[in-house]
């Protein structure tokens, strides 16, 4: 079985609540709860969205800024998957910007990840996938959120 027939909140109708996101995440909630506690700080905001070619919903967490001219901008930084027990959160990049966030001073086990993350698509684009299980997020995932967020601005 793959991790797209894992998905849980597969319910169009059931909205991702608090109730429903510690039902399912069980011993992972608190987790989930340290990370969403961590995103006002970071000046990222997420929100829920039903996604119908995958038939579940999805968290995306992006930053806003507005420009010296005074453009609202917005950039996606992640995407956070609900399993079973457990999130996902993919933070995407880039092919060109992997050396730079590799000298991001990131954790070996990090390291690893990113250098195994496979390119796809026409953008060549590779996603960096922490999967939180009991423990809290690691800080390896703000390190990178916060290089996406600099990166061509």
């Amino acid at each position: 079985m793959n991790n797209h027939e894992k998905l849980r909140l597969r319910d169009p109708a059931m909205t991702p609540t608090r109730e429903v996101l510690g039902q399912t995440l069980g011993d992972s909630y608190a987790a989930y709860e340290t990370f969403q506690e961590a995103l006002p700080g970071l000046e990222i905001e997420q929100d829920w969205q039903w996604y119908t070619p995958h038939k579940a919903w999805f968290a995306k967490g992006r930053h806003f800024w507005t420009t010296p001219k005074g453009t609202r901008k917005e950039k996606n930084l992640y995407w956070l998957h609900v399993y079973e027990g457990f999130f996902s959160v993919a933070v995407w990049f880039k092919e060109k910007n992997r050396a730079e966030i590799l000298s991001a001073g990131v954790s070996e086990k990090t390291r690893q990840l990113i250098l195994d993350a496979e390119t796809y698509g026409k953008l060549a684009t590779f996603p960096v996938i922490f999967e939180i299980i009991t423990t809290g997020p690691p800080a390896d995932i703000y390190t990178l959120l916060d290089c996406k967020k600099r990166l061509e601005r």
